[in-house]
């Protein structure tokens, strides 16, 4: 009976211990993250030092959607590094910034979210045509974004995505869904 007791403690001790590494490893890499906005480049949608929940998975079965809020890594060797910003071009579509203004296959983009004055139309000030499974992504506060208009950045390959930005958990005065 002892030994009984004993094996049904050492497997609700193993049970608990895989659930606990499953929660600390998997469910950040692959599931949902908690992330935190470094600079202005989101203002006035998201600040400095603001923590966001991303979702991993459904960018796996589906293509992000025209102005979701994204996590992306910049460089494809360092992984350490993230970027937020907003979708706004989507694969196969042509890109070109005249101005404030943003063009998508020669229309006018119908949208509020950059708000401030763009000094820098960058790789975008020509016609751009983005390739397959190519996102041309922007900070909000486009005076000051690093985003797709840098050939540093550049158009973005959904490889590079990790996730959709749903929820602020941070500060919790905001915390909540945001556009």
């Amino acid at each position: 009976m002892e030994k009984e007791k004993i094996l049904g403690i050492l497997k609700e001790g193993i049970l608990y211990l895989l659930l606990i590494l499953l929660c600390v490893f998997v469910v950040p890499k692959y599931v949902v993250q908690r992330t935190v906005v470094s600079g202005g480049s989101m203002e006035d949608t998201l600040h400095n030092g603001e923590s966001l929940l991303v979702e991993k998975v459904s960018y796996r079965f589906t293509n992000p959607d025209r102005f979701d809020v994204v996590v992306f890594y910049p460089d494809e060797e360092d992984r350490s590094e993230y970027y937020v910003k907003r979708v706004i071009g989507l694969p196969g579509e042509t890109i070109q910034i005249t101005g404030d203004d943003v063009y998508i296959d020669g229309e006018l983009l119908p949208e509020d979210y950059g708000k401030q004055a763009m000094v820098y139309s960058g790789i975008a000030e020509e016609p751009l045509l983005l390739g397959e499974d190519e996102y041309f992504l922007m900070g909000d506060n486009r005076y000051v974004s690093l985003d797709s208009r840098y050939e540093e950045v550049g158009p973005v390959h959904k490889d590079m995505i990790a996730g959709k930005a749903f929820v602020r958990i941070w500060p919790l005065n905001k915390m909540g869904t945001f556009r």
